[in-house]
């Protein structure tokens, strides 16, 4: 914990240096910050030096748990030693919906914000983006949690029995991959026609598939600009990719990528929805030409980039709009509601159920009808030619079960405390699935500033729940992993 908030105040610092080069006022309030975190954090150090080192299954739990409430709890004194976001409760949320890459926002007035409160907000995305990245694939498979072990074969790095070693080694290559990206958008956006400090914020953004904007309109505001949206689009689309396969290509292993079950499906399903929103909306829906270039754009090149980038931005949960798809048809709102819960790929920055996740879950059910005809035949499921355990399939199962259960319970709380109905099951599924916007009142062009403040708590703890996979955060709230063993 002491050296997460040694990191945190690490990364302050930097947006305290941005906002001193920008002279927004607030250089003082995030430096202050960065002091009060790192000195908390070489307290908390100090204070355990001469604990032991080791870290088994139980302490695994709680340091991931543990570490992002710590992140998220610290992350909040820039907002209010500043006094951009008045209120704890306030400033929580937008902290947690940062870390989490959720990008849900409680602001009202994006582009009124000093400079360096913009890229720290944008920083917290881009640090909960690569925490998740090697918790996917060098914490989580040890930890058995739904069904990541199968990503305990495909990390890159030496193999062997040393685990820390191979652990070190994986979020070296994972941060450089991700470090690269970032820096290449950054570039492609200030060449395209964005502003460097916008290109850097929607870089870190997309990259952690987290959805903050520098601007009220988020990606709308550069819809006379396609350029800067395909490229946004490209780079949604990486993030929201296995990273192992992005360091498989740039090994040269091209056929890895190419044959790897949920990058074809997770591929085929943006190309899939893409068509039929962007059919729907050609056809039914009314997206006015004049609000695009009269020289270079038309009505269909509109209806096809609108549809595809909203279809990558959900699918990947990353949560930018160019509009609001909620106001298309009814159908397109289900369909947008439904992706809620598909999310990206397993070992991305993505949210939701994952691809990997709803394959298996069909690939077994479509084998129980085999089983039914054989009791006695052996049917295993199969993964990318290989068989996948019993126990795995049986875990991932499980994960779905509890994943849907909590989408409801939270809805329910959401429809309790006052929300009607299109905006509690969006605001949980989008909480949960870690997307953003939602439906009804918390649609993509207004905010979450509306929901009481128990709401607010209510989805930052369903984000927390959605981005650390369920079991870690839920496992703290049964009694018998508290009973000593």
């Amino acid at each position: 914990m002491g050296l997460l908030l040694l990191c945190n105040g690490f990364f302050m610092l930097i947006a305290a240096g941005v906002s001193g080069a920008y002279k927004d006022g607030a250089t003082l309030d995030i430096t202050l910050a960065a002091i009060v975190t790192m000195l908390i954090g070489v307290l908390s150090m100090f204070a355990t030096r001469g604990h032991k080192k080791e870290v088994k299954r139980k302490e695994g739990y709680m340091i991931v748990t543990f570490g992002w409430l710590v992140m998220s709890i610290s992350g909040t004194l820039p907002y209010l030693f500043s006094g951009t976001i008045p209120g704890v409760t306030n400033a929580f949320f937008e902290t947690i919906s940062g870390y989490t890459t959720t990008g849900a926002s409680i602001l009202e007035d994006i582009e009124s914000l000093p400079e360096g409160i913009l890229f720290w907000r944008s920083l917290t995305h881009w640090i909960g983006g690569m925490g998740i990245i090697v918790l996917a694939i060098a914490i989580l498979p040890l930890l058995g949690i739904g069904g990541m072990q199968l990503f305990a074969a495909e990390a890159p790095g030496p193999g062997g029995d040393k685990l820390h070693p191979r652990i070190t080694d994986t979020a070296k290559r994972l941060w450089l991959i991700y470090v690269g990206y970032t820096a290449a958008e950054t570039l492609l956006l200030k060449l395209a026609g964005m502003s460097f400090f916008d290109a850097i914020n929607h870089s870190l953004a997309t990259l952690s598939t987290g959805g903050f904007s520098t601007k009220n309109a988020s990606l709308a505001y550069w819809n006379n600009q396609p350029l800067i949206q395909y490229i946004v689009m490209f780079f949604m689309f990486l993030a929201g990719s296995n990273f192992v396969l992005s360091y498989f290509a740039f090994k040269g292993k091209i056929q890895r990528v190419i044959k790897d079950e949920e990058f074809k499906y997770y591929t085929a399903f943006i190309v899939l929805f893409t068509l039929v929103a962007a059919a729907v909306v050609y056809f039914k829906a009314n997206v006015p030409v004049s609000d695009f270039h009269p020289m270079v754009l038309g009505y269909e090149e509109s209806s096809f980039r609108h549809a595809m980038f909203q279809i990558i931005s959900v699918i990947t949960t990353t949560g930018f709009v160019t509009a609001d798809f909620t106001s298309w048809t009814p159908f397109l709102t289900i369909l947008f509601f439904g992706l809620f819960f598909l999310g990206g790929s397993a070992g991305s920055t993505a949210g939701g159920i994952k691809v990997m996740r709803h394959l298996l879950i069909i690939k077994n059910g479509l084998l129980e009808f085999k089983r039914t005809l054989h009791p006695n035949a052996i049917i295993p499921v199969r993964y990318n030619n290989k068989t996948v355990k019993e126990h795995i399939v049986y875990n991932i199962i499980g994960f779905f079960v509890l994943y849907m259960l909590l989408f409801i319970i939270g809805a329910l709380v959401l429809g309790f405390i006052g929300l009607d109905f299109q905006s509690a099951i969006g605001g949980a599924a989008a909480s949960l699935g870690n997307v953003g916007p939602a439906l009804g009142s918390l649609n993509p062009i207004s905010n979450y500033n509306s929901l009481p403040d128990i709401g607010k708590w209510w989805c930052g703890f369903l984000m927390l729940a959605g981005r650390l996979e369920l079991f870690t955060v839920l496992i703290l709230l049964t009694p018998y992993f508290w009973k000593s063993t």
